[in-house]
């Protein structure tokens, strides 16, 4: 009896590790009632920085940066500013502000570094500016990344739990540019995306 050789081909698709992120109080940063006129009328009003608690888990060491997406679009006073996200608009269609969601890398923990430092990237993940513990907003056209190490243009550290508190800052327009005739609502909406590198 003669036998016929066949060809076994395996094939496998490997995905990263999965990563997870969570926010405290349900990502919900509330600012509570403000009475217009204890607000600039003809400039714009900072408001205090609020925070809340950020925390990526991964099923293993994995390398990531993060992206924002502002779900507001469109809706940001200032100009055109990739790390500035829109507060909606009042009745009239006029824009309410813009907030900035800030990282400090010495407000952050990740696994068992001693220290975290932040790099970005403005190609993709192709080129890393070097890193450093200098706050930044995070962007919505750039990466933001961690790493362990000072000074390096390496691109991010593989991580599997990063956690710390991540600020929001908002600005408001000036009261007489906004149609207070009915309540202004603050609506602010922004999503943070994990990519895989």
């Amino acid at each position: 009896a003669s036998g016929r050789a066949r060809e076994l081909s395996l094939q496998a698709g490997f995905a990263p590790a999965a990563c997870e992120t969570t926010l405290s109080n349900g990502g919900i940063i509330d600012f509570g009632r403000m009475w217009s006129r204890s607000l600039n009328t003809d400039k714009e009003t900072g408001l205090v920085s609020r925070s809340l608690l950020l925390s990526i888990g991964c099923d293993g060491p994995t390398h990531f940066a993060l992206r924002m997406h502002d779900n507001r679009k469109g809706s940001a006073t200032g100009g055109i500013d990739e790390t500035a996200y829109g507060l909606g608009v009042d009745d009239s269609r006029n824009k309410i502000g813009r907030y900035f969601l800030y990282f400090d890398p010495f407000d952050l923990r990740a696994d068992a570094l001693p220290q975290v430092y932040r790099t970005d990237s403005t190609t993709g993940g192709v080129a890393w500016s070097s890193s450093s513990a200098y706050p930044i907003p995070i962007g919505s056209s750039s990466l933001l990344g961690f790493t362990a190490l000072p000074g390096s243009n390496a691109g991010p550290t593989a991580i599997q739990n990063l956690s710390g508190q991540i600020s929001v800052r908002a600005v408001l327009s000036p009261m007489n540019s906004l149609d207070l005739r009915t309540e202004v609502l603050l609506d602010g909406s922004g999503t943070i995306e994990i990519i895989y590198l």
